[in-house]
Parts: structure tokens; C-alpha cells; sequence
């Protein structure tokens, strides 16, 4: 796998594009919230203005991504996030970055990060043989790990120490590098020809819906992903209003703290290359789900911003990450395995569509469970539904998954 240039290439530029996302998800409501002092009920439609693209635009650039190169659109969403966050840089510098230009510069980022999100999970399988996407796909969500890990730390000490302006140019510095390694892709890719007559975007949007119902174990994946973050979207919200105002941690704690999923990731990304080729996908998938969301649970009950209740917020963070990347990668893995090739960046758009497409209202959820019940209620609220996404795995066919990838057009299964 590392042998392959272009897959190197590949996993450099998402690894900076997806540190960069981090980095932006903290700075963002950060600034919002230190020096802007935004309300919960503006930090929550910061937050839903920025993942509203999901659910506009997910269905079309899925059907964009199937009848281009990824490649391209990967390297145009990264020169466009740079440009976004250049520009915000320096109205920032001129004193013009306020909530309204916050607000569509978080809309900006988010329209742009769905077309380089969905393209980047398309191009795994272009570039690598479908008996290698558990590797593959282990290598990518380990980069997403390790941006999980600088990611928050990094935007909260942006926030913390440098001047605005600056916190904010660091963003565009890493869509820059992403651009640069993506732009050195050299293999040519094997997308579906174009036909003289193609069909409507709105068909090929259709077909790929249809594809997604008419499959039980991507419907399960559906309905588990949209459990999962419309409750976790919720929790976000309240979690880093809970963090700063209920606990009175600075920047850099929230920025540590919210870091601390990332080495868990890192852990759940090599576990995934090896426990479901032995206890099983379904068994991983249910057992990883409830432990990693289930931990949230123990957080409403914190007090103060003492070594200890950091501690527990760390290792709370570090069994969320694992569990959670565990989850990702062999849910990936089982989509991937199962969708022809002309089917996957709509596939890949569908559930982002159902799935992401709520954090938007979970978002705003959140902003309003931490207004009308208080932040620990409000917490432990939202934390509650994030188990849904467990429950409705155990319920479904993808709990009777097992050691082998299940595959396209019904051909036998293929070995982890």
C-alpha cells in the first residue's frame, strides 16, 4: 500500500485537508465564542449554517463526483477553501469579521468540504483493489486520527495565543499543502465513460437512492449514521458550552480536551484492520458503537476544572475516538465493498445526505436543550440519543456480518 506513490499522495493531502477541517471546527465557535460573545443559541446556528451544505448539496456533488475525476475535484475544493479562509484572514485583520461574515464563511468552508469529503471516499476505490479497502481505508481514517489529535489542540491554542487574523490565515496554510500533494496524483483514473446523452442529474441522483434502499445493509448504515449525528451534533453544542462555561476551562483545556478523541481514533484505526476479520464486522460494529457513545454519559456529572475532572474528560475523549473510528472504518469498508464503481460517490453522498444532513437541526437541538434545560441536563440529554446509533445496528443486518466483506452484485465475500 505505501509503495504506491499516488496513494501517498492521496493520504498526504487528505491528512492536511482533514487537519485543516479540525483546526477550523474549533476555531470557529471558539472565536464565536471568546470574542464575539455569541450566545448558545448563535454558537448552535454557527455550527448548523456550516454543516447545512450536507444536506443541500450532499445528493448533487455525488453525482458530480461519479462522472469526474476525483482528483479535480478534490484539488478545486482546497484551492477554494484557501481563498475563503485568505479573504476571512484579512477582513479579520481589518476589523470586519463578525458574526455575519463568520456565518458565511462557515457556509463557505462547508459547501466546499462536502465536495472534497465525498471525492476523497470515491477515490479510495479507484486507486486501490477492493480486497485492500480495510487497509486503505485504515491508512486514510489514521490520517483523519492524527488530525484529530492536532486538529482541536491546535484551534484552541490558535484562539488562545495568536492574534485572530492569524488563527484563522493557519487554516488556508493547510488546504494550501493539501492542494499541492493532491495536485501530484498521477495515475489517471477509471471513471464511468460519458455517454453523448447523459442522463439528468436528477435520474442519476435517483438511481443512486434507489440503490441505497433497495440494500439492507446500506439502509441500516443510513438510519445508524443519521441516529448517530443528529444525536452527536446535539452533544457537540452543548459539550463545548458545558466545557467553557460550566467548567470554566480555558481555549487551550477545551482544545486538549476535544484532542484527546484523536489518539483514541489512532488506536480504533489499527484495531479496525484486525478485529473484524476476527470476532466479526457486526460484532465490532455494535460492541465499538455502544462503548464510544456510551461514554458521554459520565461527563454531565463533572464539577469544576480540576486535574482530576480533565483526566476523566481525556479518557472519556479517548474511548469516544477509538470507538468511533472503529466504527468508521469498517462501516466505510462494508459501503465501499458493497457498491459498484459507478455507484460510489452517490452512495457515499446518500448516507452523507441522511446521515450529516441533520446536524444541522441536531445543531440547533443542542443550542436550544442548553437554553431551555441547562447545560448538564441538556448534556446528558443529548448524550442519551447518541446510543440510538448502537440500537439500531444490533437491530439490523448489520449485526449478523461476518468476518468477510460482503461484495457487489451478490459475488462471494472477500476477505478482510
Amino acid at each position: 500500500m505505501w509503495r504506491d506513490a499516488d496513494f501517498r499522495r492521496l493520504w498526504t493531502g487528505q491528512s492536511a485537508s482533514q487537519l485543516g477541517e479540525h483546526t477550523g471546527m474549533v476555531v470557529l465557535p471558539l472565536l464565536a465564542l471568546l470574542a464575539l460573545d455569541a450566545t448558545a443559541g448563535q454558537l448552535g446556528a454557527l455550527r448548523a449554517v456550516g454543516q447545512a451544505p450536507i444536506a443541500l448539496l450532499s445528493l448533487l456533488v455525488g453525482a458530480w463526483v461519479d462522472r469526474w475525476r476525483t482528483r479535480t475535484t478534490m484539488l478545486l475544493a482546497d484551492v477554494g477553501r484557501t481563498v475563503a479562509l485568505g479573504v476571512a484572514a484579512a477582513a479579520c485583520l481589518l476589523g470586519l469579521l463578525g458574526l455575519p461574515a463568520l456565518f458565511a464563511l462557515a457556509f463557505v468552508v462547508g459547501t466546499l468540504s462536502v465536495f472534497f469529503d465525498v471525492a476523497y471516499q470515491a477515490s479510495l476505490v479507484r486507486l486501490v483493489r477492493r480486497d485492500r479497502l480495510i487497509l486503505g481505508n485504515s491508512a486514510l481514517e489514521g490520517s483523519r486520527s492524527a488530525a484529530q489529535i492536532g486538529g482541536p489542540a491546535l484551534g484552541g491554542a490558535l484562539v488562545s495565543l495568536l492574534p485572530a487574523p492569524v488563527a484563522v490565515a493557519c487554516g488556508a496554510l493547510l488546504f494550501a499543502l493539501s492542494s499541492l500533494s493532491i495536485r501530484r496524483i498521477r495515475r489517471i483514473e477509471s471513471v464511468p465513460e460519458h455517454s453523448e446523452r447523459p442522463p439528468r442529474v436528477w435520474r442519476r441522483i435517483h438511481e443512486g437512492l434507489r440503490f441505497v434502499a433497495g440494500d439492507a445493509v446500506l439502509r441500516a448504515v443510513c438510519l445508524a449514521s443519521a441516529a448517530f449525528q443528529l444525536s452527536f451534533a446535539a452533544t457537540t453544542t452543548v459539550h463545548l458550552l458545558f466545557l467553557s462555561r460550566q467548567l470554566h476551562l480555558s481555549g487551550t483545556a477545551v482544545g486538549l480536551v476535544l484532542a484527546a478523541a484523536g489518539p483514541g481514533a489512532l488506536l480504533g484505526s489499527l484495531l479496525a484492520a484486525r478485529l473484524p476479520r476476527r470476532f466479526g464486522h457486526g460484532t465490532v460494529l455494535v460492541c465499538a458503537a455502544a462503548l464510544g457513545d456510551g461514554v458521554f454519559l459520565c461527563v454531565p456529572a463533572l464539577h469544576g476544572s480540576s486535574g482530576k475532572t480533565i483526566a476523566v474528560l481525556l479518557a472519556a475523549g479517548f474511548v469516544f475516538g477509538a470507538g468511533g473510528q472503529l466504527v468508521s472504518v469498517t462501516v466505510m469498508a462494508v459501503r465501499q465493498a458493497v457498491t459498484p464503481d459507478g455507484l460510489q460517490g452517490r452512495v457515499a453522498a446518500t448516507i452523507t445526505f441522511v446521515g450529516m444532513g441533520l446536524t444541522p437541526i441536531g445543531s440547533l437541538l443542542g443550542g436550544l436543550l442548553a437554553q431551555e434545560w441547562g447545560l448538564r441536563a441538556g448534556l446528558l440529554v443529548a448524550a442519551l440519543g447518541m446510543l440510538l446509533s448502537p440500537v439500531v445496528m444490533a437491530l439490523s443486518p448489520l449485526a449478523r456480518l461476518g468476518r468477510t466483506l460482503p461484495t457487489a452484485h451478490g459475488t462471494p465475500g472477500i476477505p478482510a
